[in-house]
């Protein structure tokens, strides 16, 4: 092998000692620079640019063509880790194929998202692929490994997994707080993250926006903490777009941008993206930090150490030894099978009376109506598409076109204001636009409206459009020729959109009645926020930059060409079978930036499925959506329901191979769906155990459950054997299908704790269960995914299916002793088709000592390691560490409850640890008082409180909490220590 006169060129010596060569060859300067996001080449060593972050969520995004395959949360349904990995490797290949096309195109994916989908409304839902921590982390580790390949040194991608941590709300997404207890973190939001991790696939995180116990995730010593012990290998964190700055422009936590960036810095944070392609702002800050001693040399060297370690692992200084530098795979013709194949397995079948599959024949006709019918749609983190599929596409091919009537169900209308008709004039002259994004943009927030199209204006001739409500009022508006209203940069309202899309939407609009007249309304552009005024220049929403206001708004009268539902009922009557198709457009109300306000389907698509169902009985209810409804009525009413989330380039074909039996659908819901926005806690509630969310606590009964899928074959389900083998859960069953076809089945495996040892049954489920020894009530789930497999079975086969479960999984985290705990006792093992259809149940008994009661004589307790709260929120305890838990209001106290605190032989008193302002009332072994305490001198000036209990043996302890104050522990006076009544320290 040739000789390399710069040991970081030998291939032959490891990457940690070419890492710690090419790093001891760069200056100071350099080292900075390669922080930023877009790191600059250094020339004279030969080593090139490099980019950090390249969307690939579920294809290549933002960079032109490509694969689309469904949503994330479609992937989730698929139930199919095998099915994910292979994407994954597709994916991989094309942003290597891509790269080799443009090389601006990054090897560093920021994908999958893991955040779990705790609440249906949280506007980015459709990034997350469940609910529940077990099927998240399945679905991430098979991706991750199909993106990172199979190769022992080289990597074919980079994977950095997204949010790092408890993010899953848009409103107030940089500045919100999630309290998030340690039972939750541990057991629910840090697990989603740690498999993957240990898997070894996974290059990094991203951070999210949000703060979590009132510290910002950017500057989280838990990355520290956990992210980084879970594995050896080197971990990249690239902070989200503009966070660094928001950590002083918006969330305040710091006064000086530089003593912001050296806490990131220093919590672990290695690539900032802020501030685009411009670099210097950031590299500005870091090096002033340095100046003035936030941070020393080593802090820079170890985050340029990690990048450095990623970049080798790319092959960028190995391209001859790169087993994935020549791969060229895109649009080939197994990625469009893989498309296929991931649609048709995302299907999830709702209910069905029996009318489905609905068999071609000569003859017999489908309607195929609703908002979505001849739609394909892609959201934010979608690539362009190459080949399109609308559920009419794939009706009329699978049923042949003369037997398919159609009817999109918008209402048609004409506005007329004083001046006449509103008019979109005829393109004449107009360059070619194409499809918004198709070049490929490294920001697509930046990409702008066209403006070689005329803008609308008024006149004696009308342009009918068609109206949409997407729910709340929010309206588009479509030409004949397909072209949605929208607003450029300069103002004007032009026919010019092909889809809604945009980091700021420009096509939605909303109607504003105006008192005193007759029908008129006002048209307001919510993008920009000014009203729509015609001229003679044409229609527009701002004059010079300034956005006109109500007053100066054009008034329009508003004439119904056709209502939309008349229109489906017509073709509805003259059908054999409806389909209506129905759900949301990703970039309408619920997206990155917007939560959702309900779970209701918009009322204009509720209309549309009465209209059909009214007209016809044989009516199917297709919800192509990027998160849950709540459709109660429509499940009453009709025979047949499906849910797919928007699936891609071939989502129109799966679906008709769906609908006439050439495929038994077999997805499964990733999440719940609830019945009504009643069984809802609020977006910003994170703790699933106190608020009962997610199948795991939710004590209601949802609309449809978590893991549910019907098919068209029927499976049964026998000799459910377990066993517990040291560390290791053994289970095995036998699946057979006992129908007359070719079908999936999604085995589902659960666990729940039956009872302490030597309990003959289980105890009552949820606040009834309870742990061994301690004889208080505890909240445990109801029940917990630890495994699943979905398998293909010929009428008649039956299949021996094997799980191995470590035993860690039939456990939680333990607050009275700071651990995760395996508690001594019989634990159900619950086989079944969902996590409402349990086929089997089996008990294996685990073996070992109980946890016992919290030793609060020996080791006090932390404040946040309660049992149950109310009206409390958890807090920084200081910037870099720690936790204290103070009132969620300072006019209502907050409680708290600490179950079985063992105090021994007996103490004379407890501390407070507390700052701030109010007062502590604490309640135990019969015992009541209340102090009260002036401010210490700011939220992290901590004072210690003393107050004299004479407390022997094991109690429930009590807290009550007012006023602005923060407790962050609770200790013991020793019963040698003589307390008066009340003692305060600093």
């Amino acid at each position: 092998m040739t000789d390399h006169p710069l040991p970081f060129r030998d291939p032959r010596l490891s990457f940690s000692r070419r890492t710690d060569d090419l790093l001891g060859r760069l200056t100071s300067d350099e080292r900075i620079a390669m922080l930023h996001q877009f790191a600059p080449a250094v020339e004279r060593l030969g080593v090139g640019p490099f980019r950090t972050g390249q969307e690939a969520l579920h294809g290549v995004a933002w960079m032109g063509p490509a694969t689309v395959f469904p949503q994330a949360v479609g992937l989730g349904a698929t139930w199919n880790d095998d099915l994910v990995r292979r994407i994954g490797e597709a994916v991989g290949n094309e942003v290597r194929a891509k790269r080799a096309q443009d090389d601006r195109v990054g090897l560093n994916v920021w994908a999958p998202t893991v955040n779990l989908l705790r609440h249906p409304l949280w506007g980015r839902g459709e990034e997350g692929y469940s609910e529940d921590p077990a099927l998240t982390s399945a679905i991430a580790v098979a991706y991750t490994r199909g993106l990172r390949g199979d190769h022992p040194r080289y990597w074919r991608t980079a994977p950095v997994l997204k949010h790092w941590l408890a993010h899953n709300n848009e409103t107030d997404r940089d500045t919100a707080s999630s309290s998030v207890r340690p039972r939750v973190l541990h057991e629910y939001d840090l697990r989603a993250f740690r498999d993957a991790v240990r898997a070894g696939a996974v290059a990094g995180v991203m951070p999210a926006y949000n703060l979590v116990n009132g510290r910002p995730n950017h500057v989280s010593p838990l990355l520290g903490q956990y992210l980084r012990r879970w594995t050896d290998q080197s971990l990249v964190v690239c902070s989200d777009a503009g966070a660094p700055s928001n950590l002083v422009d918006s969330e305040h936590y710091f006064d000086t941008h530089e003593e912001a960036t050296a806490a990131s810095l220093k919590a672990g944070v290695d690539s900032f993206t802020d501030h685009g392609t411009d670099s210097t702002v950031m590299t500005t800050r870091i090096r002033d930090a340095l100046e003035k001693g936030l941070i020393d040399a080593s802090d820079i060297d170890t985050a340029v150490r990690r990048l450095l370690a990623m970049r080798f692992a790319l092959g960028e200084f190995d391209p001859e030894l790169d087993p994935y530098a020549q791969v060229d795979d895109l649009d080939t013709e197994e990625h469009r099978a893989l498309a296929l194949e991931a649609a048709e397995q995302a299907v999830v079948l709702l209910k069905n009376d029996g009318l489905l599959p609905v068999e071609p024949k000569r003859g017999r006709t489908v309607a195929v109506v609703g908002l979505l019918a001849d739609a394909c749609k892609l959201d934010w983190y979608s690539g362009t598409l190459m080949h399109r599929s609308t559920p009419l596409d794939g009706i009329r091919a699978r049923y042949g076109a003369e037997n398919v009537l159609f009817a999109e169900g918008a209402d048609r209308v004409r506005l007329k204001s004083s001046h006449g008709w509103l008019h979109a004039p005829a393109a004449d002259g107009a360059t070619e636009g194409g499809a918004r994004g198709a070049e490929g943009a490294l920001d697509p927030a930046l990409l702008a409206g066209r403006t070689d199209l005329p803008p609308l204006t008024c006149g004696d001739q009308a342009t009918e459009l068609a109206l949409v409500d997407w729910g709340d009022g929010v309206l588009t508006l479509r030409t004949d020729e397909g072209l949605y209203l929208s607003v450029a940069d300069d103002g004007y309202v032009r026919a010019s959109a092909d889809e809604p899309g945009g980091w700021v939407v420009q096509e939605t609009f909303r109607l504003e009645a105006v008192a005193g007249t007759d029908g008129g309304h006002r048209l307001l552009h919510i993008g920009s926020g000014g009203y729509v005024s015609v001229s003679a220049g044409g229609a527009k929403v701002a004059d010079a930059g300034e956005k006109i206001s109500r007053d100066d708004a054009t008034v329009f009268e508003r004439e119904t060409v056709e209502h939309g539902a008349d229109a489906v009922a017509r073709v509805a009557a003259a059908a054999d079978t409806v389909i209506v198709v129905a759900g949301n457009d990703p970039h309408i109300n619920g997206r990155e930036t917007e939560d959702r306000t309900t779970l209701a389907l918009p009322a204009q698509q509720d209309r549309l499925w009465r209209a059909a169902h009214a007209a016809n009985p044989r009516t199917v209810l297709v919800l192509a959506s990027a998160y849950p409804y709540a459709v109660g009525d429509a499940a009453d009413a009709l025979p047949a329901l499906l849910w797919t989330a928007h699936g891609g380039q071939a989502a129109g074909t799966a679906l008709a191979r769906v609908l006439a039996g050439d495929v038994s659908p077999a997805g499964r819901l990733p999440q719940t769906w609830y019945a009504s926005d009643d069984d809802l806690p609020g977006l910003l509630d994170y703790d699933v155990i106190g608020s009962r969310q997610t199948y795991l606590y939710f004590d209601g009964t949802p609309l449809f459950p978590f893991g549910h899928g019907l098919g068209y074959a029927h499976f049964t389900y026998s000799a459910l054997r377990t066993e517990v083998d040291g560390e290791r859960l053994r289970v095995s069953l036998t699946v057979t299908n006992d129908g007359g076809l070719a079908a999936d089945e999604v085995v589902q495996l659960y666990v729940r704790a039956a009872g302490p040892a030597k309990t003959a049954g289980p105890v009552r489920e949820g606040l009834g269960r309870r742990l061994p020894g301690l004889g208080d009530p505890q909240d445990l789930p109801r029940r917990k995914l630890v495994a699943h497999r979905r398998a293909h079975l010929v009428p008649g086969a039956g299949q021996r299916i094997e799980f191995e479960v470590p035993v860690e999984e039939l456990g939680h985290w333990s607050v009275a002793h700071g651990r995760w705990t395996v508690e001594p006792g019989a634990y159900e093992i619950l086989a079944g088709a969902s996590s409402a259809d349990i086929r089997l149940i089996a008990t294996a008994v685990v073996d070992g000592e109980a946890q016992g009661p919290r030793p609060v004589a020996t080791r006090g307790l932390e404040a946040v390691d309660y049992d149950r709260q109310k009206d409390t929120e958890i807090l920084d305890r200081t910037k870099t560490e720690g936790d204290v838990v103070a009132p969620a209001s300072a006019d209502k106290e907050g409680s708290l409850v600490y179950r079985a605190c063992d105090f021994g032989e007996g103490v004379s008193g407890l501390r407070f640890l507390a700052s701030g302002e109010g007062s502590i009332t604490v309640s135990v072994g019969g015992h009541s008082l209340t102090l009260q305490f002036p401010d210490t001198g700011g939220p992290y000036a901590y004072r210690t409180f003393e107050a004299a209990l004479d407390l022997r043996g094991v109690h429930e302890m009590g807290i009550g909490l007012g006023g602005a104050m923060r407790l962050a522990r609770v200790n013991v006076v020793p019963a040698t220590d003589v307390v008066p009544a009340k003692k305060e320290t600093a």
